[in-house]
């Protein structure tokens, strides 16, 4: 994994060879810069969670080349010799802006920006984009679905489902940061601090001579957190009672049943009464069993007994929508010491992007908290200073908006500068809590599964002039 060996090699091929065409080029000592940037969020949400940037940060740390990654690349007798002593050589100097892990954030603005000499910036395209795309999914995915427990615990439970132990434990990772209370990935508490959380498998039960003494080994062996897995033969008539015999004998410090199949709204409403009627209210009802957020949100609306949820499969394979889509894009070149800005036009509207070196900045309204608009502007911009500024949709610009009694902040932090970390790294509880104070200050309408409002994601007039004017210049009539 990440931590333990060198990920240099872990890119596209093109990522090389178009380096090595750099190299032996006119622009090889060029300057540029790269906007990552997602164009819709999945399952029609409102917003999407920013996550991965430890992973990136622990990969430009170590960004170098081996002799043994030149020696294969030589064996592709594609690469001049200059350039492979060049690789040997390598050392990472771009500057590299972010937002921080857990903030929300929206189609189309840059959520990192990579500057610095073109080869470099061109080469570690792919490594973010696999961490930036694989987390982000699972932790928009996760928050998802934790909202929809209105405040009961979501454990993750994908650990076996995964695609591959990266993806476990990484998802493991995003699903805590989007408000999972814990993981069944083991190695993900011990190299990432995701609590590590479990009850038993259906095998525990079925490996002794009967139900009971299951249930009274396991309670004997875990009185600190009892949790027994009731429905292996009958939920209601073995093992709920068997559940409750064990119980009263061995009176643990905390206790619980967890339900994997069948009715879920029936069989915990059953439940809790026998459980109540037996003087047992402290237990608490666990439900797993092929969850997501539109399940949890219509069995709590039926009025199902649950304390806790168990999600596996549809949340760190994100099974409803798996491709988050962010893309990596060149926006700007730098010729002689002069910005040269740099666009993709494409007929799909939605493909175009936006030129120039930027920033962005969100306001917050003074008198709620709550997030207004983001802005893009190009990066030499003043930051609006708090009078009343107009903000315009920039695909339909009679729709304005004047902003007024508000904080602006920028969203995108420095992370390298000149290829050194200047960033200190929040620990998990810390981006936790960061996504969960930011999410708060969105809008309810903002929230909804279906049909959210479009939270405004504007641009500056200058950088709408900008972008206009090289659609002009390039647009498919001039060329």
């Amino acid at each position: 994994m990440l931590n333990n060996y060198n990920l240099t090699m872990l890119t596209d091929f093109y990522e090389i060879t178009m380096a090595n065409g750099y190299f032996n080029s006119d622009i090889k000592d060029a300057e540029a810069c790269f906007d990552v940037f997602f164009r819709r969020v999945p399952d029609g949400g409102g917003f999407a969670i920013m996550a991965g940037l430890e992973q990136i940060i622990a990969y430009m740390k170590r960004l170098s080349f081996t002799e043994e990654d030149t020696d294969y690349l030589r064996s592709k007798n594609c690469f001049s010799e200059e350039f492979l002593q060049f690789l040997l050589d390598f050392k990472f100097t771009c500057d590299v802006w972010a937002v921080p892990e857990g903030y929300p954030i929206f189609p189309h603005e840059p959520v990192m920006i990579v500057k610095g000499p073109l080869i470099q910036a061109q080469f570690v395209e792919t490594f973010i984009l696999m961490q930036f795309n694989h987390q982000s999914l699972v932790a928009t995915k996760s928050n998802r679905i934790v909202r929809s427990a209105q405040g009961r615990p979501v454990m993750e439970f994908g650990t076996r489902r995964a695609h591959g132990a990266d993806a476990a434990v990484y998802g493991a990772r995003a699903s805590y940061i989007a408000g999972c209370v814990g993981t069944a990935c083991t190695i993900a508490d011990r190299n990432h601090h995701v609590p590590a959380l479990g009850t038993m498998a259906h095998s525990w039960v079925q490996s002794f001579d009967t139900e009971y003494e299951a249930f009274y080994k396991y309670t004997e062996l875990y009185p600190q957190n009892a949790t027994l897995l009731i429905d292996t033969y009958n939920v209601l008539k073995s093992g709920l009672p068997n559940a409750i015999k064990v119980f009263k004998e061995l009176k643990p410090e905390k206790m619980g049943v967890r339900i994997d199949s069948g009715d879920i709204t029936y069989l915990t409403r059953e439940c809790r009464k026998v459980l109540d009627a037996e003087g047992l209210t402290d237990c608490k009802i666990v439900i797993s069993n092929s969850l997501d957020e539109y399940i949890i949100r219509d069995v709590i609306l039926e009025g199902a007994k649950i304390d806790s949820f168990g999600v596996g499969e549809r949340l760190i394979t994100a099974r409803s929508e798996p491709v988050f889509g962010g893309v990596y894009k060149l926006s700007g070149i730098w010729k002689d010491g002069k910005m040269v800005p740099k666009m993709k036009i494409s007929e799909n509207v939605e493909k175009i992007t936006n030129p120039g070196f930027k920033k962005v900045i969100r306001f917050y309204g003074n008198d709620t908290g709550k997030a207004i608009a983001d802005l893009i502007m190009l990066r030499d911009e003043p930051i609006p200073n708090g009078k009343p500024f107009e903000i315009f949709d920039p695909n339909a610009v009679w729709k304005r908006k004047v902003v007024y009694d508000y904080t602006a902040v920028e969203l995108l932090v420095p992370i390298f500068e000149k290829g050194e970390l200047v960033y200190e790294e929040p620990d998990i509880d810390q981006i936790k809590a960061t996504c969960n104070e930011q999410v708060d200050k969105l809008w309810g309408e903002f929230l909804r599964f279906e049909n959210p409002q479009t939270y405004y994601v504007d641009l500056s007039k200058p950088l709408w002039n900008l972008k206009h004017d090289l659609l002009n210049k390039y647009g498919s009539d001039n060329l």
